[in-house]
């Protein structure tokens, strides 16, 4: 365990005794609603435990009445679209309620791979080559312009939804259509071959990145959820100075989006060492498998610690 004086930037003071009120949203209408409804219990528990009174609302566009319940702040455990695209962060914002997460503009910027993609190649930061295959794309062309293997995804969701690895071409036509029919759109990105590395960021500061080893194809929805063979390496997982490169990066890929109080920055180490930007995840699962809490952990700060650090910068930083 390392020294308190490297933990996370920003965070609070142990003098710090008040009771603060706090609405968790979770659920949701996105495909990852199981997942955020285990992060809102999650959250809810360990905001009770350090003695707060929390207020836990499954939540979605027809109805926010949760927002109107009394709080000091609002913890949105929410993942996918409506939750984490800067819907749900703009009606907090015109509203007035402070929260936890980024503001609805670099939500909106990070939820949406392909703009998160060109903003960070455009700060000279690698990420891989990608096409987005529509409805007309489908009817103009049978294959992408990038070699294959490649990966499809759809642009706006995470957890791995929908994501696919196409090796050879007669499969490329039936993954593709499935995606945009579900999504409308697809990103079609070459398949790095490597090791995944990702990098959560609290405050401002990077936590210790995790080199993810599942035993599964790629780290998929049940590699990230379900399977507990999936290694999560630290310290043997990479060279000391891939780990040191990955923090640097994902601090300005933090910046350059524009994000505030947390977020995950998920990269591919490929076989020469070269680190390539996958996305960001401005509200990163808070479940027993996830990510953050894990490098939060080995730092020496605890999960509840970790959420209520999490609320008291969104109580006092800018609505």
């Amino acid at each position: 365990m390392r020294r308190a004086a490297s933990r996370p930037a920003n965070t609070m003071p142990a003098n710090r005794k008040r009771v603060l009120r706090v609405t968790v949203l979770c659920g949701g209408p996105s495909a990852e609603r199981e997942v955020s409804l285990a992060s809102g219990r999650a959250v809810a528990e360990a905001l009770r435990r350090r003695g707060h009174e929390v207020f836990v609302a499954d939540v979605g566009p027809e109805n926010l009445a949760a927002l109107d319940h009394p709080a000091d702040v609002v913890f949105p455990a929410l993942h996918g679209p409506f939750g984490e695209d800067g819907t749900i962060q703009r009606t907090m914002a015109d509203r007035g309620i402070r929260f936890v997460g980024a503001d609805a503009r670099a939500s909106a910027l990070a939820m949406d791979k392909v703009a998160s993609k060109k903003l960070v190649a455009a700060a000279g930061i690698d990420t891989p080559p990608f096409e987005v295959w529509d409805e007309a794309t489908l009817t103009a062309r049978a294959l992408p312009d990038i070699p294959l293997p490649v990966i499809i995804k759809p642009v706006d969701q995470g957890s791995s939804v929908a994501t696919t690895i196409v090796r050879e071409p007669p499969a490329f036509g039936p993954a593709v259509q499935l995606t945009v029919g579900q999504f409308q759109r697809a990103l079609v990105e070459q398949f790095i071959v490597g090791n995944e590395v990702t990098v959560g960021i609290v405050g401002s500061e990077p936590l210790p990145p995790i080199c993810v080893r599942p035993r599964r194809e790629f780290y998929d929805y049940r590699a990230k959820y379900q399977d507990d063979t999936t290694e999560y390496l630290f310290d043997a997982g990479c060279p000391a100075q891939v780990f040191e490169r990955a923090k640097t990066l994902s601090r300005r890929v933090f910046e350059i989006l524009g994000c505030r109080h947390l977020a995950r920055v998920d990269w591919m180490l490929d076989r020469e060492e070269r680190l390539w930007f996958l996305e960001i995840n401005t509200l990163p699962g808070f479940t027993s498998h996830s990510l953050v809490p894990k490098a939060a952990q080995r730092m020496g700060c605890g999960f509840d610690e970790l959420v209520e650090r999490l609320v008291w910068m969104a109580l006092e930083g800018a609505p």
